[in-house]
C-alpha cells in the first residue's frame, strides 16, 4: 500500500501545483490586475495543501491500523498471550509469517483465524486510508483553486508553512536530545536505586571507586568473582588518551590553520587543505588497525631500545593515532575562523608597524579565539567519544594509571563491551552502561562550560 499511496500522492501534488499555477497565470493574461503573489506561490500553496494532509493521514493512520489489526488478531488467543510480552511478540511474529506465507509447519486453528483476521483488517484499513487520502487531496485541490485570486496572499501562507517546517525540524533536534538525556537518566536511576538489582553500587562507590569489574560469577565453578563498579579507572583512561590526542592534534592543527590562512599561497592552499581534511574521512576501524599493527609495535620497539617496559597495548599508541584523527577538526575550523577575521584589523596592525608574526599573535589569534576554542572543544569531544581506536590499540584493561606506556580503557569502550550481544536490561552489569553514558554526558557538559568561561574571559570585541 505504501508504494501506491506515495506515487498517488506525488501525482496529486504535481497536479495541484501545475493546475493552480496555470489558473493564476490566466488571471494575469486576462487583465485581472496585479497578483499579490506570483503564480508559482499559488502552485506551491495548492501542492502543500495536498501534501500535508495526505502525509498526516499516512503517518497517523498506518500505525493505528497496525495496532488495531494486531489487537484483532490477538483476540483469538487467551488472556495469557495478551499479558505476557514475550509470548505476545512470538505470537505476532507467527501471525505475520503466516500472512506473508513464510510460516513453516502446521499452524493451529487459532493462528489461522488470527492471520485471516489480520489480513482482512489490513486490507480494508489500507483501502480506507488510500481512499480517504485521495478524497482529502481532491477536496484540497478544489479549495485551493477556489482561493486563486488577485488579492489572495499565497506567498504569505506558504512561507508560514515553511517557517513551521523549520521550527519542527529544530524541535525534533531539541526533543531528541531531551529524550536521550531522560532515557539515560531513567536507567541510571534504576542502576543506583532499584532494590531488585543484585550487586548494584551506591553513587559514592560508583563515582569514587578505584576498581572496575562488572563481571559476576554465573556458575558455582567459576569461584568468587569480585564485582566492582568504580568509575575512576575509566575516567583516568579516557582523560589520559584524550590528553595525548590533544597534545598531538592541538599544535599541529592550529599551526596548520595559521600557515594555510596567513602564509600559504592560494595554489598551495587549494590542494593542501582537502588533503588534510581527508584524515577526517578515514574510518576509525582503519585507524585502529594502523595503531595496533604499526604504531604500537613501533612504540614498543623504541621503548625496548631505551630500556622501557611498554605494554603491547598502550594509551600512547591510541592517543597518537587519535590525535592524527582529530587534526582536521582543529585545522579546518580554526582556518575558517582565522579567515573570518576582518582584513581591516590586519591592515591596522601593519600600519602601526607590526610584523606579520606580531599581527598574527597580537591581533588575529585573539580575535579568532572563541572559534579556536570551539574547534578544540569539538576535537576533545570527538576524542572522548572514540571507541574503535581504543579497543584495538589500548585494550580493555581498566587500570588506574597515569603511565601512557600501560594499557588502559575508556568509558565508551566499556559501554560497548557491556552492551555487546543479547543483554537483559534488568541486571546491574547492563544498566552500568547507562550510568557510564550519563556521567560521560555530564563530563562533556563540564568541558563545554569551561570552554564558555574561557571564551568570555579572553574574548576581544571589535567595532
Amino acid at each position: 500500500m505504501s508504494g501506491y499511496y506515495f506515487v498517488t500522492m506525488a501525482v496529486l501534488v504535481l497536479i495541484a501545483f501545475f493546475v493552480s499555477r496555470s489558473q493564476a497565470g490566466r488571471l494575469i493574461k486576462g487583465g485581472a490586475g496585479q497578483l499579490h503573489s506570483l503564480p508559482n506561490y499559488h502552485g506551491l500553496f495548492a501542492a502543500s495543501a495536498v501534501f500535508v494532509p495526505m502525509l498526516l493521514i499516512y503517518v497517523v493512520g498506518v500505525p493505528l491500523l497496525e495496532k488495531f489489526a494486531q489487537a484483532q488478531a490477538l483476540s483469538f488467543f487467551g488472556a495469557e498471550t495478551a499479558s505476557d510480552a514475550l509470548h505476545r511478540g512470538a505470537t505476532l511474529r507467527d501471525i505475520h509469517n503466516l500472512v506473508a506465507g513464510q510460516y513453516s509447519g502446521a499452524p493451529s486453528d487459532s493462528l489461522v483465524e488470527a492471520a485471516r483476521s489480520m489480513k482482512s483488517t489490513l486490507w480494508w484499513g489500507n483501502a480506507l486510508l488510500f481512499g480517504g487520502g485521495v478524497l482529502v487531496a481532491l477536496v484540497a485541490i478544489g479549495l485551493s483553486l477556489g482561493r486563486v485570486s488577485v488579492a489572495f496572499r499565497a506567498r504569505n501562507y506558504f512561507e508560514r508553512l515553511v517557517v513551521l517546517v523549520l521550527l519542527l525540524c529544530a524541535a525534533v533536534a531539541v526533543l531528541t536530545t531531551i529524550g536521550i538525556v531522560f532515557s539515560v537518566l531513567y536507567e541510571t536511576i534504576r542502576f543506583f536505586f532499584d532494590p531488585s538489582l543484585k550487586g548494584r553500587p551506591t553513587v559514592t562507590e560508583f563515582l569514587f571507586g578505584t576498581e572496575w569489574n562488572p563481571q559476576a560469577a554465573m556458575r558455582a565453578d567459576q569461584g568468587d568473582i569480585k564485582t566492582a563498579y568504580g568509575f575512576i579507572p575509566l575516567l583516568t583512561g579516557t582523560l589520559l588518551i584524550t590528553l595525548i590526542a590533544i597534545l598531538v592534534a592541538g599544535p599541529l592543527g592550529l599551526f596548520s590553520a595559521v600557515y594555510l590562512s596567513e602564509y600559504a599561497t592560494a595554489r598551495f592552499r587549494a590542494w593542501a587543505k582537502p588533503i588534510l581534511e581527508i584524515l577526517a574521512g578515514i574510518p576509525t576501524v582503519v585507524l585502529g588497525f594502523f595503531a595496533a599493527l604499526t604504531v604500537a609495535p613501533l612504540i614498543r620497539g623504541w621503548g625496548a631500545y631505551f630500556g622501557l617496559d611498554v605494554a603491547s597495548e598502550s594509551a600512547l599508541a591510541a592517543g597518537l593515532v587519535m590525535g592524527m584523527m582529530i587534526i582536521p577538526f582543529i585545522s579546518s575550523l580554526s582556518d575558517d575562523v582565522i579567515n573570518a577575521v576582518p582584513q581591516s584589523l590586519r591592515d591596522g596592525a601593519y600600519a602601526m608597524g607590526a610584523t606579520k608574526s606580531e599581527t598574527i599573535k597580537q591581533v588575529v589569534l585573539p580575535a579568532a579565539l572563541p572559534g579556536i576554542v570551539s574547534a578544540f572543544m569539538l576535537a576533545i569531544s570527538r576524542a572522548i567519544g572514540e571507541t574503535m581506536i581504543v579497543v584495538m590499540a589500548a585494550g580493555l584493561a581498566a587500570n588506574l594509571t597515569f603511565n601512557p606506556l600501560e594499557a588502559v580503557t575508556t568509558i565508551t569502550v566499556q559501554i560497548k563491551t557491556i552492551l555487546v550481544g543479547d543483554q537483559e536490561f534488568d541486571s546491574a552489569k547492563t544498566l552500568a552502561a547507562f550510568a557510564l553514558g550519563f556521567v560521560l554526558f555530564f563530563v562533556t557538559l563540564v568541558f563545554n562550560i569551561i570552554a564558555l568561561v574561557i571564551v568570555r574571559r579572553y574574548r576581544e570585541e571589535y567595532d
